[in-house]
């Protein structure tokens, strides 16, 4: 009987070790809590997001057309300022940056949407640049009532 449980070097602080020995599970509990915090945020705030420049549009009581795809949006605030999608531009540039995005497809759907305050000619005119440059699925946009 040489050896002894509690003699020798190595082995005596050895109950030690084993009650204070690290977890080695993670606690998934405050993670599920924060994702969920976060996917409510997120749900909250994405339909926020959406719109971009702010108009004041024209109610109609016409049935929203089918989409088959994210069409492109020009807007023309009440001041006469255009602008693909959030982004400002000039009338002259109205037509290559439409091409530039929509690449040799001139079936893309392509939604006006003009202030109520605003000229109906300064809409046709914007209408008709479009039309010109060969995009035929062009469509105004109102607001349901």
């Amino acid at each position: 009987m040489g050896a002894s449980v509690t003699g020798g070097g190595g082995r005596g602080s050895g109950g030690r070790r084993n009650k204070y020995r690290p977890m080695a599970e993670i606690n998934v509990t405050p993670f599920v809590d924060v994702m969920l915090v976060l996917l409510i945020v997120f749900m909250v705030a994405a339909p926020l997001l959406t719109a971009g420049v702010q108009v004041d549009l024209p109610k109609a009581q016409a049935r929203p057309l089918p989409q088959d795809s994210k069409p492109l949006e020009v807007t023309i605030d009440q001041n006469g300022a255009i602008f693909l999608a959030d982004t400002a531009i000039r009338i002259e540039e109205l037509v290559p940056r439409l091409t530039a995005i929509a690449g040799n497809s001139r079936d893309t759907r392509i939604y006006v949407r003009g202030d109520t305050k605003l000229d109906y000619g300064q809409v046709m005119q914007v209408i008709g640049v479009i039309n010109g440059a060969g995009f035929t699925r062009v469509a105004l946009i109102a607001e349901q009532r």
